[in-house]
């Protein structure tokens, strides 16, 4: 194993992918000469050349479109988006075109491709730039969303979303890129729609996903001292969903809570609110709670920003009400 920072996993298994097949190429606003504007990036202008680390104009209506067009000829274009807030300029061509058009040509054209970014919070950055969009994306049919939350889980995720025939929304954060993991030495990958348990838990079941899963961590520690065993489970893919690996978990802990930094109206976890009281619902001894932001826009300020977003206590009290205690 090695110890790497979240922006060089991603770095590492875009090169890796990139050396292994010529038809690969990554275009987006700074990825070349600035190197990314998060550095993820780093090094791949210098090795791969212009003409496959692209630099493009701000414009991410016409330059998804210009991807989306080259991954139907047989490209298999990475796009990165400076943050996802942005790819709402080109969210048309995500949803009309990337998405759809497997089924609308009769499966006649593909499209390999890979739109990837930071999501949700990073801190003040306002309401416009703090945005969690997995649940739009995770909505549409034809779309595959991945949202890592460690150095290992991106590099494998983000090969496997690379290799895949059908358009993949990789979500990441700017306040992951510095995070430090292990991560192997040698080839691997890891398979998309396959939740993974963080840790192992008899009380209740937490299941998360991206960067705020960091809160169910904190939050598990605390509970350990006062004797509560929970059991965390990283979502990894939005979708395709894991249900198994859900519904088997809370037959073993007969309770669950959902934490996501999403507004709180139709997001992931109410999918997974109802999937598990229809499938699983002979098994919950508790009302399932799930832990969202608040029904608002992100503030600015600080101290509203912090009320606005969940955090480790939030959880604390939910397991505690699933608890009884």
């Amino acid at each position: 194993m090695k110890t790497l920072q979240f922006r060089q996993a991603i770095a590492e298994a875009m090169s890796e992918e990139m050396r292994r097949d010529e038809s690969i190429y990554l275009m987006g606003e700074e990825v070349a000469e600035y190197n990314g504007a998060y550095k993820a990036s780093k090094g791949m202008l210098d090795e791969f050349g212009p003409d496959r680390v692209l630099d493009t104009p701000i414009s991410e209506l016409g330059f998804s479109g210009i991807a989306i067009g080259s991954a139907m000829n047989g490209n298999r274009p990475i796009v990165e988006f400076m943050t996802f807030n942005f790819a709402l300029v080109g969210i048309d061509q995500i949803i009309n075109n990337a998405a759809k058009i497997r089924q609308m040509s009769g499966g006649q054209f593909n499209c390999p491709i890979v739109f990837r970014g930071p999501t949700a919070s990073a801190g003040q950055l306002g309401a416009t730039h703090s945005q969690a969009f997995e649940s739009w994306f995770a909505n549409c049919p034809g779309l595959k969303v991945v949202v890592p939350s460690n150095p290992n889980d991106a590099k494998g995720l983000l090969k496997s979303a690379i290799r895949d025939d059908d358009p993949v929304i990789f979500m990441e954060s700017e306040q992951m890129y510095g995070d430090k993991g292990e991560v192997p030495e040698g080839e691997y990958t890891i398979p998309l729609g396959v939740a993974d348990i963080k840790r192992e838990g008899s009380d209740v079941t937490i299941v998360s996903f991206g960067k705020i899963i960091k809160e169910a961590y904190l939050a598990a520690d605390e509970l350990h001292k006062e004797g509560i065993s929970c059991e965390i489970i990283d979502l990894r893919t939005v979708k395709p969903l894991d249900y198994e690996a859900v519904v088997n978990s809370v037959k073993k802990t007969n309770r669950l809570v959902v934490l996501e930094e999403a507004w709180p109206f139709g997001n992931v976890a109410t999918e997974i609110t109802y999937h598990i009281q229809s499938n699983a619902f002979d098994y919950l001894d508790a009302p399932i709670v799930k832990i969202n932001t608040a029904d608002t826009p992100a503030p600015y300020s600080p101290v509203l920003l912090a009320e606005w977003l969940p955090n480790h206590t939030d959880v604390i009290k939910a397991v505690k009400k699933v608890l009884y205690k």
